[in-house]
C-alpha cells in the first residue's frame, strides 16, 4: 500500500499542522531522557514514513535516524531531507530488522509514530517488533507509541475518518478512509484518493492494506512481556487520561 501511496503521502498529511502541534509534545516526552555524555539524545523513528517528524527533530537539535519498510516511503524521505538541506541516514528496514541494520543500544528513544505498529497482524510478528524495539534502545531508553485509539474503534465500529483535502496549483485532491471489518477480528484499511487537474473530470485510486486492532490492555501486556517496564498509557501526546471509549489516540510510553 504505502509503495503505491508514497508519492501522494505528504498531500495527504497536513504536515504543517500536525507537526506545530505534535513536535513540541514529543519533545517534553523526550525530555525525561538521559543522554549520554551530554549529547544531543540520539533517537530511531522507527516507522519514518516520508521522514517528516524525523526531519523536524533533527531541526530541533537531536541526532535521528528513520527507518521505514517502504522503499518508495524512503524515498520521498531522502527528497524531503535532501530539500531541507539536512543529512540524515534513512534506511529501507522494517520492524524486527532495526537492532540488525542499526546495532543493539544505539538509542536513546524509539519512536513508533502514526498508527504503524497495528500493521503487524500476527502475534509473533508484533513480539518480535517489540523485542527489536527493545534490543536498539540503551538502558534507561525511551520508547513511544502512537496509536489510534482501536478500544473505541472496535467497540463502535466507526468505519469513516474525516476527509483530507489538498490543493497545489490548479490541481485538487481529496483522501477519504475508512475501515472493513473482518470476521477474523482484522481491519481492512482503505484509502480512496480522488484527483483532478484544472476543473477536470475526477480520477479516483483505492489503496488498501490489513491492520490489527491493537487493544490497550493486550499492548500494554505485550510491551511489558517485551522487556519492557514502567508502562504508561495516555489518550493523546499531551499526557491526557485514556479514556477507552472517547480517546482519538492510543500512547503508550515504556522504558528499557
Amino acid at each position: 500500500m504505502y509503495d503505491q501511496f508514497a508519492s501522494d503521502y505528504d498531500r495527504f498529511v497536513n504536515w504543517e499542522n500536525r507537526l506545530a502541534f505534535e513536535i513540541p509534545l514529543i519533545e517534553k516526552i523526550l525530555a525525561g531522557v538521559k543522554s549520554s555524555g551530554g549529547k544531543p539524545l540520539k533517537i530511531l523513528d522507527a516507522a519514518c514514513g516520508t521522514g517528516m517528524h524525523a526531519l523536524a527533530l533533527a531541526k530541533a537539535g537531536y541526532r535521528v535516524s528513520g527507518a521505514d519498510f517502504s522503499a518508495e516511503m524512503i524515498k520521498k524521505a531522502k527528497l524531503n531531507a535532501k530539500s531541507a538541506q539536512l543529512a540524515l541516514p534513512f534506511e529501507t528496514t522494517g520492524f524486527g530488522a532495526l537492532a540488525s541494520v542499526y546495532g543493539k543500544t544505539q538509542f536513546d528513544a524509539l519512536l513508533c509514530l502514526g498508527n504503524s505498529l497495528p500493521h503487524l497482524i500476527e502475534d509473533a510478528a508484533l513480539m518480535s517488533a517489540l523485542k527489536d524495539f527493545y534490543a536498539c534502545l540503551k538502558p534507561g531508553g525511551l520508547l513511544l507509541i502512537q496509536n489510534r485509539n482501536f478500544d473505541a474503534v472496535m467497540a463502535k465500529k466507526d468505519r469513516w475518518m474525516e476527509a483530507q483535502a489538498f490543493q497545489e496549483g490548479g490541481e485538487e485532491w481529496i483522501f477519504e478512509r475508512f475501515y472493513d471489518f473482518n470476521a477474523d477480528g482484522t481491519i481492512g484499511f482503505n484509502i480512496v484518493n480522488l484527483h483532478r487537474k484544472s476543473n477536470s473530470g475526477w480520477s479516483s485510486e483505492v489503496v488498501s492494506t490489513l491492520l490489527r486492532p491493537q487493544l490497550r490492555d493486550e499492548l500494554k501486556i505485550k510491551v511489558s512481556q517485551a522487556g519492557f517496564s514502567q508502562v504508561e498509557s495516555f489518550g493523546s501526546l499531551g499526557g491526557e487520561i485514556f479514556d477507552p471509549q472517547n480517546s482519538g489516540n492510543l500512547i503508550l510510553v515504556a522504558r528499557k
